[in-house]
């Protein structure tokens, strides 16, 4: 990641959010017979030929690498609904229930499982015409932070390149707006009079006479 000093010291570089996604469950269905693979995020299989089972993708992408399974793509990644996700991501203003990681598992797919895909190309078309309705968005409602002042803000949905992309920009703005909020709060007990009590003129004392 980037350092500490550096501005966008807060994200991720694509192969650190591709490499999160690795860990993400998905369905492949074998064509061998192997035991069950013991490792530290847990344990997977046992394996058959053609009986379908999860495992992590980065599993998923090193036996199809071999040639012992194909992957089955996500429901999500059909074309009926990532063109109902499209539509709906048009007509309203919130973003859309999409994985977390949609951006990186399609980019993975597509590398390494593209024969398992149906309707690739029109899968990855409608991919990318969600990213850019969803990237017009966020530019929106940062446009709409960088006029006006705001001191918190709620995105739902945003997927992790997305959050990626907004956190630093976000994080500086608010911070920014806290500033001029606490000078502006500073400036304005500084014009605030001192007042202090004032003693009551109650005119000349008089002397007690000794009695």
């Amino acid at each position: 990641m980037a350092g500490a000093s550096e501005p966008q010291a807060s994200a991720f570089s694509a192969a650190e959010l591709e490499f999160l996604a690795e860990d993400e469950m998905i369905e492949i269905v074998p064509n061998l017979r192997m035991d069950p693979l013991n490792f530290i995020s847990g344990d997977f299989g046992p394996f058959r030929p053609q009986i379908a089972t999860q495992v992590p993708l980065w599993l998923a992408v090193a036996l199809k690498k071999r040639g012992k399974c194909t992957i089955r793509a996500p429901e999500w990644m059909s074309v009926d609904k990532l063109a109902q996700v499209l539509e709906a991501e048009r007509d309203s203003e919130k973003f859309q229930h999409l994985p977390f990681h949609y951006v990186e598992i399609a980019r993975l797919l597509f590398d390494y499982a593209r024969e398992d895909i149906p309707d690739i190309y029109m899968v990855r078309s409608l991919i990318e015409d969600i990213k850019d309705v969803r990237f017009h968005k966020i530019g929106t409602g940062l446009e709409i932070i960088s006029r006006e002042r705001t001191y918190a803000l709620r995105l739902k949905n945003l997927s992790a390149m997305e959050a990626n992309i907004v956190r630093p920009f976000v994080t500086r703005a608010l911070e920014t707006f806290y500033k001029l909020s606490s000078s502006e709060m500073i400036q304005e007990s500084d014009h605030i009079p001192n007042r202090q009590p004032q003693a009551t003129n109650r005119g000349p004392r008089r002397q007690l006479k000794d009695r």
